[in-house]
């Protein structure tokens, strides 16, 4: 990539309010739907429905795609999207909590997100909307409910409302812990999350036939206790063993947070342990992680689904207790490894037939360190993930993924070429 294209795009990431960069190739315009659910013309789309039509009842992306998780509320949303964009991200995923949205049954009050679709519907990337906390007066601590249908009610508002300016929902976040389940994870929840994912499934389909659906990322654990975890590996076989295997019809693609700690990508406890101590011993503890979830669902039947890499990446130098573990870790260290992740995804991970079995791989994350540095505690866990500094300026992961990016692309021959400067 020319050094000059590059200096040229940093000065417009860095000042306020910049515009979003056109691309010499746009994509036509084509119907789409306003933040109001109103059908209008001659606005971009992240996706074209006709072209959707094609890929059958479960969605599958040829190769896979490069996504990062953002912070989008209440910040400058232009200046984020730019930098993503300008990294070579494809997608980015936006969490929403619930219990801010729907403020008594039935009544929802949409206006941030409205602002983030409008924002977003204006840069060629593609959105995933993760879902979490419910209101109080459904569950409350704000965990899972156990009856799914004010779940379904959300979502299918929420597809009315936006359409393909929405490009996929992840059904909850990591549901087997005991905190996203208000308190207590065990067999009970595994149930109560196939019904919600099933009734998600139905009315995002009946709104929406071609938004992709993703069924929840377990937290990657071995712990079992139903006050704090259950297994990953058992959430998973529980769920796709649950009513004789019911769940195969109801989501596209499960997503998985491949644990890492300070091991590189290419370490597997027992065969290849990492060095931490403490945090080497246990196969949650590494980015090959999905390797064995991968079999799970081969096991179950379910090799024609992807995995989508939800989040993943490696802490750096943090002050948070529990994530020791990435004052072992350098900014070139988490550049190295998300590097070396990226590539053995691409090359790697494919099936019998050489078709990627990792949809999208969606890097955590893009911008929170911006946002705890203005809070006072740059060296936040979160912050230490982020691959921009608080300043807004890139860290090396943010450099080395934006070459890579463009190498695998044109490979791929989905590289469109930068602005003109």
């Amino acid at each position: 990539m020319p050094k000059r294209w590059l200096i040229y795009m940093w000065i417009c990431a860095i000042c306020v309010g910049c515009a979003a960069p056109s691309n010499s190739a746009p994509l036509p315009p084509i119907p789409t739907k306003s933040p109001s659910g109103i059908i209008v013309q001659g606005s971009t789309s992240n996706q074209i429905d006709s072209q959707l039509a094609t890929l059958g009842a479960y969605p599958r992306i040829d190769e896979v795609e490069f996504g990062v998780v953002s912070h989008l509320f209440y910040t400058d949303r232009n200046r984020v999207l730019t930098l993503a964009q300008i990294a070579g991200f494809d997608w980015v995923r936006q969490q929403i909590h619930w219990k801010d949205i729907e403020a008594s049954p039935g009544v929802y009050y949409w206006d941030e997100v409205d602002k983030i679709i409008e924002d977003t519907a204006g840069f060629n990337v593609k959105l995933m909307i993760s879902i979490v906390q419910a209101p109080a007066f459904y569950e409350p601590k704000h965990g899972m409910p156990t009856d799914p249908k004010p779940f379904g009610n959300l979502v299918a508002n929420m597809i009315a409302r936006y359409g393909g300016l929405i490009t996929a929902v992840e059904v909850w976040n990591e549901p087997n812990l005991a905190v996203e389940n208000g308190g207590r994870v065990d067999d009970q929840s595994v149930a109560n999350y196939a019904e919600m994912l099933m009734e998600a499934y139905r009315r995002i389909k009946t709104a929406r036939p071609y938004t992709y659906v993703i069924a929840a990322a377990p937290s990657s654990t071995g712990v079992n206790d139903v006050n704090l975890a259950m297994d990953d590996e058992k959430f998973l076989r529980s769920l796709y063993a649950y009513k004789g295997g019911i769940i195969k019809d109801y989501f596209d693609a499960q997503g998985v947070h491949p644990g890492a700690a300070a091991n590189p990508p290419d370490t597997l406890w027992p065969e290849k342990p990492g060095n931490p101590v403490g945090w080497n011993n246990h196969p949650s503890h590494y980015f090959r992680h999905v390797e064995q979830i991968r079999k799970i669902m081969v096991d179950a039947g379910l090799a024609d689904k992807q995995i989508w890499l939800t989040e993943y990446g490696w802490a750096t130098q943090n002050n948070t207790p529990g994530y020791e573990y990435g004052n072992k870790v350098s900014f070139e260290d988490q550049a190295q490894f998300t590097v070396d992740a990226t590539n053995m995804v691409y090359q790697k991970y494919r099936d019998e037939t050489g078709r990627s079995w990792i949809g999208v791989m969606f890097l955590w994350n893009l911008n929170f360190a911006v946002l705890w540095g203005e809070s006072g505690n740059p060296l936040e866990e979160q912050a230490s993930f982020a691959i921009l500094n608080p300043d807004w300026s890139p860290r090396p992961t943010f450099i080395a993924l934006q070459g890579l990016y463009q190498k695998i692309k044109q490979e791929q021959g989905k590289w469109r070429p930068p602005p003109t400067p």
